[in-house]
Parts: structure tokens; sequence; C-alpha cells
């Protein structure tokens, strides 16, 4: 799970902006479902790394949605390059899901 405590300020705004990122199967964000395992920003070289999973292997939007996070991240830091890594370890579960997302969800 994305332990945000350690986050930059500029790593907590991409994050934020992330959370825009709605998964139309369950209708919540990534962020509170999460799909997102880790934010960096490298300032000198200009990069933006994400790493995420969905929710299941053959997820019929994943593409949609990895194309959402990179177009997201790139209109909030334009001269950054973005990168989005799908892993699949660990696997996504259900505990993942934030406090937030939980209520959302009736959980």
């Amino acid at each position: 799970m994305l332990d945000t405590e350690k986050l930059s300020v500029t790593e907590k705004s991409i994050l934020e902006k992330i959370k825009t990122v709605i998964d139309p199967e369950v209708e919540v964000n990534i962020v509170d479902l999460g799909l997102i395992y880790e934010v960096h920003h490298y300032e000198e070289e200009k990069k933006i790394h994400i790493v995420m999973t969905l929710s299941a292997r053959g997820c019929p939007v994943g593409d949609t949605i990895i194309r959402h996070v990179e177009t997201v991240v790139k209109a909030f830091l334009p001269d950054y390059e973005t990168e989005v890594e799908l892993t699949w370890e660990p696997q996504w579960t259900p505990e993942m899901i934030t406090p937030e997302g939980k209520a959302f969800l009736n959980m």
C-alpha cells in the first residue's frame, strides 16, 4: 500500500491529480481503490514514474485507465516525461482500498 507520509509535496500533488482517474467499473478513483503503489518525482531528470496495478489481469478498461493517468499527470507537469509501470506484485486485494474508498463502496 502507498505510504503517503513518505511522498514529497510534488508527489502528493501528483497523487491528488491521479485521484481524478475513476475506475468506470466501480466508480471510485484509482488512488482510493489502492491501485497506485508508488509515485516518484525526479526533478533533475524531469521525469515522473508511477507504479500501479489493476484490480484484475485482463481488466477490460486497464489500458484506458493507464492512459488517463498519463494524461492527467502530463497536463499537471507538461515539461516532464511520465512513465506508468504496470505491475502485478503485490497482487491487488480489496484490503488495499483506503478507508475513503471503503466508505464510498459501503464496505
